[in-house]
């Protein structure tokens, strides 16, 4: 393998692994906020999430010669931030529910097949309900602390049109620097070695069924399928079963220490499939244990990057997360826009999803996407009868 390493593959790995945690840890962190996760249980989430990530790549990579590198549910994380009322130990349980379905959709065919039969409109459509929650949260931080997060917005729409993808690490780092000339910052608590931490799951229905079963589909919908793309879009077979049935195995091992999904990357991971990361297609897989190799570094010193984040002010945060979701937004409102005949059960779906709807304590993302089914379901049906 020595001989085949090139300095390429380091960097498409390193670029990766930048552009990945730093332009979404702070969505993992405004999730843990949101269950009332402990600083302990936040650095354990973190920690156990990029061991995952670390183990998954390592596994995949090496075993099919292929350069596939996993990645956290960003869409996951959001869903769960914009959770309401479900404490830490429903939302573990959620976390196990939906480790159990990647599990069970690697292992049943017809499953996977009726995954991918949902409706991309529906789907596309009830993320976008998710995300946009964080991509106005950040308007309305700029009312009040406005001499930070307007460079911000500034500075990201101009970079984002050189790159997206480092746009958000940019104005993560910009951000940090600008917080601290104002004086916004707190103390950075002391240097630490990361723990994973046994969160007890606590199985509510209400959780389990307006969690857990979204947390699968919009990680399904979100990240694992787009993730099939971009390797066949590079001229890659695409061994599905065994990358859901590592990730699902990889999820339900580390849902207990706070983990709330890995799954195959999607973005980054067209860093490490082109060209650019080695010019022969068949060593590209060598990013796949560099990568790794970088999030085992990362997960061994969590609970710092943990630290780090809560001594940055929360419009700073808010602010990461919202740049960071932008896009996703947009992907995902073309997605749910793109067919005429979908667009009035698309819109109902993102307006459910939107609302913060909860009903018998399930929460609208839940009932955002069994709306759009309904709605969906009634005009196809009612179409041909018409016919």
């Amino acid at each position: 393998m020595g001989e085949n390493m090139r300095a390429s593959v380091i960097i498409s790995a390193l670029v990766a692994v930048l552009v990945g945690f730093g332009g979404s840890v702070a969505i993992i962190l405004s999730a843990a906020r949101a269950v009332e996760a402990s600083a302990v249980e936040t650095s354990s989430w973190v920690s156990a999430l990029c061991f995952a990530i670390a183990g998954i790549t390592a596994f995949l990579s090496i075993r099919h010669r292929l350069p596939i590198v996993a990645a956290w549910s960003t869409p996951g994380a959001a869903l769960i931030a914009a959770s309401v009322g479900v404490p830490m130990g429903a939302a573990v349980g959620a976390f196990f529910l939906a480790a159990v379905l990647l599990l069970l959709t690697a292992a049943i065919r017809p499953l996977s097949v009726l995954t991918e039969k949902i409706p991309t409109a529906i789907g596309s459509a009830m993320l976008a309900g998710v995300l946009f929650e964080f991509v106005v949260a950040v308007w309305g931080v700029l009312q009040t602390e406005w001499l930070l997060v307007l460079p911000l917005l500034v500075g990201f729409a101009i970079l984002r049109l050189f790159s997206p993808s480092w746009a958000v690490l940019a104005v993560l780092l910009i951000g940090v620097a600008l917080a601290h000339v104002l004086g916004m910052t707190s103390p950075v608590g002391a240097f630490q070695i990361s723990g994973l931490a046994w969160v007890a799951p606590v199985f509510e229905p209400a959780a389990l069924v307006g969690l857990g079963i979204p947390l699968y589909l919009v990680t399904m919908a979100s990240q694992n399928l787009p993730g099939f793309a971009v390797l066949r879009a590079a001229g890659y077979p695409v061994p599905s079963r065994s990358i859901l049935g590592v990730s699902g195995l990889a999820s339900l091992l580390t849902a207990g220490a706070g983990a709330h999904s890995t799954n195959l990357a999607a973005i980054t991971a067209s860093i490490c499939t082109g060209p650019d990361a080695h010019p022969d297609q068949d060593k590209r897989w060598l990013c796949g244990p560099v990568y790794a190799l970088f999030y085992l570094v990362l997960g061994i010193f969590g609970a710092s990057v943990v630290t780090l984040f809560a001594s940055f002010p929360e419009a700073l945060i808010v602010t990461i997360a919202g740049v960071a979701l932008t896009g996703p937004l947009v992907g995902a409102l073309s997605s749910a826009l793109a067919e005429a005949d979908d667009r009035f059960a698309a819109v109902m779906t993102f307006v459910v999803t939107a609302s913060g709807l909860t009903a018998f304590g399930i929460g609208s993302a839940f009932w955002g996407l069994t709306v759009g089914l309904i709605v969906y379901g009634l005009q196809r049906s009612l179409g041909r009868s018409a016919k």
